[in-house]
């Protein structure tokens, strides 16, 4: 079959776990399937195709994740350190049963990143960065519950901010809008991308090419990658099932990068520009998408 991996056999049980008979089941799905990979097309393995069960396991999860950021939103302002931020997202998550995935994953240090101002992603919170007044913040939150991911992301204006730093927050926002508006069975990740970079260089702005989403679901980082440096028609194939995220990294310069820090992980814009992100985690459904994680 298109994924390399047997086919059953027409009166099997449907490889999905749904109990029905194969030819009930997907049977005509996954020879809609291998006609595009016919084709030539991106599709994806069964093995990134997720149940409904799954699909109800990453929203028990998520409802802890979107838990979390909501504490965070109600408490961030000028004086919190982004070291607070890690506590307090941490304690949130283990009094839940879960787990902060980003603790310990490739070595990251922390339960959560802050990123602040020209940090596009992946900063490190520290007792020693104090929040002020102006700021601008990405506060990126990941959660492990009985196996299942969920992934989101905000921004959080600290106090009053200046029109620029509104601005670049409230259009980064828009341009994931406009991405998960494309987000339909059987179009392409392409689409996502292409529509999420078009409202960010309307407003004369730049989206990062190294980062993007990611599938997401009994892992942390799955296949597909979301690239915003995409054109509309290239990529996977929106199939049923694929849950990824959705996190365009805005620049209010160029879109270079610089990842020499020798923590190793914190990434910034090399033009020193302001930059903001927001992310959501969606699945891809019969009829649109649901959005499960925000």
């Amino acid at each position: 079959m298109y994924d390399g991996e047997a086919q059953p056999a027409r009166n099997d049980g449907c490889w999905c776990g749904s109990g029905k008979k194969y030819k009930k089941c997907h049977l005509s799905f996954d020879e809609r399937l291998q006609a595009l990979a016919d084709q030539g097309l991106e599709v994806p393995s069964r093995s990134l195709l997720k149940s409904a069960a799954d699909i109800e396991g990453i929203k028990r999860s998520a409802a802890v994740n979107v838990g979390a950021l909501d504490y965070v939103a109600e408490r961030i302002g000028p004086d919190t350190t982004t070291g607070e931020i890690d506590r307090w997202v941490h304690d949130y998550t283990v009094e839940r049963g879960a787990i902060p995935a980003p603790l310990d994953y490739e070595g990251f240090p922390k339960s959560v990143c802050t990123s602040v101002n020209e940090v596009v992603c992946h900063g490190i919170p520290s007792d020693d960065e104090v929040l002020c007044e102006g700021d601008i913040v990405n506060v990126d939150c990941s959660t492990i519950l009985d196996g299942y991911y969920s992934d989101s992301s905000r921004m959080f204006c600290i106090g009053e901010v200046d029109a620029e730093r509104e601005r670049l927050v409230q259009v980064t926002k828009e341009s994931v809008e406009a991405g998960l508006a494309q987000v339909k069975p059987w179009g392409f990740v392409g689409d996502v991308g292409q529509a999420a970079r078009e409202v960010a260089e309307r407003a004369g702005y730049s989206v990062v090419r190294e980062f993007g989403g990611h599938g997401i679901g009994l892992d942390f980082h799955e296949d597909p990658f979301v690239s915003f440096a995409a054109n509309a028609g290239e990529g996977m194939v929106l199939v049923p099932g694929l849950v990824f995220t959705i996190e365009p990294m805005v620049n209010a310069g160029q879109p270079d990068i610089d990842m020499s820090d020798s923590n190793g992980w914190t990434v910034r814009t090399a033009d020193g520009s302001l930059t903001a992100q927001w992310e959501i985690q969606v699945a891809v459904t019969e009829d649109g998408c649901e959005v499960l994680c925000w």
